[in-house]
């Protein structure tokens, strides 16, 4: 077997759990990737999906909105099967505790995936292992988890980070039979063919840009950028009065460039003078003002040349699918995804070498 996609819109747990596995089946599984709306119970819906997939490993989180071949939805569970025919072998750890020690969680977790795997993982074969991971989306600790991981590997780890339905009180991570909150969950993949990572983002870089020069890492704000209060030089930059800078930002967020690349930092709120920012911004940092495209047609274009892929897992920014619904998109961006097995998630947070915002990053099987 390959891939087989399902979807469930049944609020029971039991009953969803039991409608995606008569029609995903119980074939030659090697692993569920599920997607689940936080309306469901989470201890509730781990136990019942590990008793609808006996046998089967299974990782998954809880969501802002659920992504299924050719739609998108909310207040669903979405799942996929992968078989032998695209997956070798899988094994997952959990960090606990990353809100209070990302770096010391991460670094215990990676050690015992080590174990698993009797290797180290700067070992692996970056062509045979594919790296997951799903981070708690409200710890606040991806860019911990993602420098551990990218200090320990060279292997490719996309993912997000678990939602709540913007409620934003708390958020759930699934491995196989249990729910977690407050950690990251990490699933190495060796692969049965060949696969790779893209990331895309829907914005032009204008010749606009300011520099972090005081910050507070730990709460993600900017304090001054240009030496000048954050607020008032961010809305110089972009020609608005403070007072109406928020409402900007989704337009025009911030990127740091890397090769001409912009990786997206996309401000939350503003807080008095100072800004604070869905991902940390470092002092000394040039953060180039970003002006927003479209979502559609640039993800069209990133994915035109997808070949013979067998399954697509996209794991896709909440703030792009506020904005897909804000214009009326939504149908033409999921259709953009009719022809190959996929499931994904509107995320808190995007995993693709760091912690982004604002940006779909999509792990293609079997390309």
């Amino acid at each position: 077997m390959k891939a087989k996609t399902s979807f469930s819109t049944l609020s029971n747990p039991a009953l969803a759990a039991a409608a995606l596995a008569g029609e995903i089946g119980h074939g030659d599984n090697r692993l569920v990737v599920y997607f689940a709306s936080s309306q469901y119970e989470p201890v509730t819906l781990a136990r019942e999906m590990a008793a609808a997939f006996p046998g089967v490993t299974l990782f998954g989180c809880t969501t802002a909105g659920e992504i299924v071949t050719g739609q998108m939805l909310d207040k669903s569970i979405v799942a996929m099967a992968l078989g032998s025919e695209l997956v070798r072998n899988v094994n997952i750890v959990v960090a606990e505790g990353i809100s209070s020690d990302g770096r010391g969680a991460t670094k215990g977790a990676i050690r015992s995936l080590e174990g698993m795997v009797k290797s180290k993982l700067v070992e692996l074969d970056s062509e045979k292992f594919a790296g997951l991971i799903l981070c708690d989306g409200l710890a606040g600790a991806e860019e911990a988890v993602m420098d551990e991981i990218g200090n320990a590997s060279n292997l490719t780890f996309v993912g997000g980070s678990s939602g709540d339905d913007l409620q934003f009180k708390k958020t759930h991570i699934f491995v196989n039979d249990r729910a977690y909150s407050d950690v990251a969950a990490i699933g190495l993949i060796e692969m049965a063919v060949p696969f790779r990572a893209i990331k895309t983002q829907s914005f032009r870089v204008l010749d606009k840009a300011l520099v972090a020069t005081k910050v507070d890492e730990h709460r993600r704000e900017v304090l001054e950028f240009d030496g000048k209060p954050a607020a008032h030089a961010y809305a110089d930059a972009l020609g608005v009065p403070v007072s109406a800078l928020s409402g900007q930002f989704m337009r025009y967020p911030l990127g740091l460039l890397a090769e001409g690349e912009p990786f997206v930092r996309s401000p939350q709120a503003v807080d008095g003078t100072k800004i604070r920012f869905y991902c940390q911004i470092l002092e000394g940092m040039v953060m180039h003002v970003l002006e927003s495209t479209d979502i559609v047609a640039d993800t069209r274009r990133d994915i035109s040349n997808l070949g013979a892929a067998s399954a697509l897992l996209n794991f896709n920014c909440i703030l792009r699918t506020l904005e897909l619904k804000d214009k009326g998109q939504c149908s033409a961006y999921a259709g953009l995804f009719n022809s190959v097995p996929t499931v994904g998630f509107s995320t808190y947070g995007e995993a693709y070498i760091g912690h982004i915002n604002q940006t779909a990053t999509i792990l293609v099987i079997g390309s």
